[in-house]
């Protein structure tokens, strides 16, 4: 014969049902969460840093070859930032793509590696459904540090002209600065000319290009050739 359950025990029952439905309820949002914002959704929901990583932007081969430019090294640089998005402050790492070229040029009698060429490739960052560019929230000078650590004693950017050049078959505005710095191993200072480019979209990421090389040198019709033959590839195995 079937013993009828106690009052307790029923209420126990419908404690433990209630536990059981909220806890498959919450699962359940925090998947419905991450489908609508992508992987980094429920990272963010739960406090978690959202991590990101950048394809790669590089130049053709027949640009180079036109330019006078040849492949430095092409490396990561991970930056941490910190955004406020629905309300709450989260962490965000981005790992950037930085694809640097070189060019020797004859400076004091001697030849140095004094031109450089730089895209910067960081990802398209969406969080809850927001977008954010960690490149657009940098600074002119920050933007500039990312070429710049390849001089010495740089002093500050005074703003020149302005141009607007092809990028991946988009218009990039590019803003020209002049500052004095150090070329390494020269010991001398002399006149620097910075192009500085916007970001382009390209694919899931942004595309920033950059330049730096003694004004003497003169080298703005050759940068403007390495912009227009930027490529762009993915990453792998992106979410």
């Amino acid at each position: 014969m079937t013993r009828e359950p106690t009052a307790d025990e029923r209420a126990e029952s419908a404690d433990a049902e209630t536990f059981t439905r909220r806890r498959a309820l919450a699962a359940g949002g925090a998947v419905a969460l991450a489908g609508l914002a992508g992987c980094t959704a429920l990272d963010v929901a739960t406090g978690e840093p959202a991590e990101f990583t950048a394809g790669t932007a590089t130049v053709a081969d027949a640009t180079l070859s036109e330019s006078g430019y040849e492949l430095n090294e092409v490396t990561d640089r991970t930056v941490s930032r910190e955004f406020d998005v629905a309300g709450q402050t989260r962490e965000v790492r981005v790992t950037n793509t930085v694809a640097e070229y070189d060019k020797a040029v004859e400076l004091f009698g001697e030849r140095y590696q004094a031109a450089v060429f730089a895209a910067v490739t960081t990802p398209q960052v969406q969080v809850l459904g927001q977008a954010l560019n960690p490149i657009a929230e940098m600074s002119t000078r920050e933007r500039a540090e990312l070429i710049l650590s390849r001089y010495e004693n740089v002093g500050d950017l005074e703003r020149g002209s302005e141009y607007t050049t092809t990028v991946l078959g988009a218009d990039a505005d590019v803003v020209v600065y002049a500052v004095e710095g150090e070329i390494a191993g020269t010991g001398t200072s002399t006149e620097l000319e910075l192009h500085i480019g916007e970001p382009i979209a390209a694919g899931d990421d942004f595309v920033l290009p950059l330049a730096a090389y003694p004004a003497a040198f003169s080298d703005g019709e050759n940068v403007r050739q390495m912009m227009n033959g930027i490529e762009h590839e993915p990453a792998s195995g992106g979410d």
